[in-house]
């Protein structure tokens, strides 16, 4: 359940995202004419098509709605705060035992302010049950684990995996979210050809989901000497972690294994075997995790990690099952499967399904994602 801090920060970030000038100025116009035809009486029929300004509607009432539930619990609380701040004031004047006749005033309204308090206490608690089932509805958990692997480009492609790693983990420093890595393979140069990790807060999943897909990269490479731009690819999956009711694992369906844990160009780096493989047998998925000193925490880590991908397998068998459609997040990391372009020599990210792009690069690198993911929430619906 979420805390009254955050559903305050909540709040302050609709309020941001409200006062968007084309937000506000959009929300009303739905529909745009694309074609007429003549009609009998020299009239014309206007056919309408949606106009992309609805995703704006729709989004401005949705953040209205949602503006205006938080506004309730943030009232209950400053209505229960200052109750609270009153019957201190009360308690200090009976303390003091100065004047007889304040003390009879002081106990009369402590009294009152304590049935109202009791009052405000249960439908606080009333609102808050209802915004963590709603939260629990919509399928926003508290923790994701981040996948993120290379693709097309070779060592430039695992460099690549590393900066986006980078800019990730400073846009969660900034949001203030936890962070730990679950399990990585790095390269001899410093690049990752994969690295696993789960980030941590009530707003974590809301505000990455519109990660997952391929990311491609156009730069000149430090190893490239006759300057050419290469390009580039790494994958990445958001997985929500699911919550220890969700998924239920038998232990006999894993295959455990230790080994030695590995640095970059594959050398031993301890003699003890701390490095942890686990294999579900029903479905084959392997998963493993060395990135701590001791079996214990990296089974643990291995364990969020099948855990998130059984959760992802049955969403999509569940998907397939009722005839809906699920658009993989990764594809094979081809080229041609892009979400979104990092162009160094133009200094642009580009994001192909809003068709949007930003020309602060660094500063995008440098974890300041803020907004090209508030761009993608508008447009939910891609």
């Amino acid at each position: 359940m979420a805390t009254i801090e955050e559903i305050k920060k909540e709040y302050e970030n609709l309020l941001t995202q409200l006062s968007d000038p084309e937000l506000i100025s959009n929300w009303e116009k739905v529909d745009e004419p694309c074609s007429s035809s003549r009609r009998r009486d020299g009239r014309r029929n206007l056919f309408l098509r949606p106009s992309p300004r609805f995703a704006n509607a729709r989004v401005f009432e949705e953040l209205m709605k949602r503006k205006g539930f938080l506004e309730k619990i943030i009232e209950k609380e400053e209505e229960l705060k200052e109750i609270k701040n009153k019957i201190e004031e009360n308690n200090a004047i009976i303390s003091a035992k100065e004047d007889p006749e304040l003390i009879t005033l002081a106990e009369a309204e402590i009294f009152q302010l304590s049935e109202k308090e009791k009052i405000l206490e249960k439908d606080l608690e009333s609102l808050m049950k209802i915004e963590g089932k709603g939260k629990e509805k919509m399928g926003n958990p508290h923790s994701v684990i981040i996948e993120i692997r290379a693709g097309a480009g070779g060592e430039e492609a695992a460099l690549f995996v590393a900066d986006l790693f980078k800019m990730y983990s400073k846009y969660g420093q900034s949001q203030g979210w936890k962070q730990k890595v679950l399990d990585s393979n790095q390269t001899e140069l410093g690049g990752f050809k994969e690295i696993i990790f789960e980030m941590s807060n009530s707003d974590v999943f809301f505000k990455m989901k519109y990660e997952g897909g391929v990311h491609r990269v156009q730069r000149i490479p430090e190893t490239e000497k006759g300057g050419k731009i290469h390009t580039s690819t790494a994958s990445v999956a958001v997985l929500p972690k699911p919550k220890k009711t969700d998924i239920k694992i038998s232990p006999a369906d894993l295959k455990i294994d230790f080994y030695g844990a590995s640095g970059p160009g594959g050398q031993n780096v301890q003699k003890r075997h701390t490095a942890v493989r686990i294999t579900h047998l029903p479905t084959g998925i392997v998963v493993t995790s060395q990135t701590e000193r001791n079996q214990l925490q990296n089974k643990e880590n291995a364990m969020s990690i099948l855990e998130a991908r059984l959760l992802e397998k049955k969403d999509k068998e569940d998907s397939e099952k009722f005839g809906q459609k699920r658009r993989s997040q990764i594809g094979q990391a081809k080229r041609a499967e892009k979400i979104r372009t990092y162009n160094f020599p133009q200094g642009r990210a580009t994001d192909h399904r809003i068709k949007k792009s930003w020309h602060n690069l660094e500063e995008i690198m440098a974890g300041k994602l803020k907004p090209i993911i508030e761009a993608l929430s508008k447009y939910s619906n891609v």
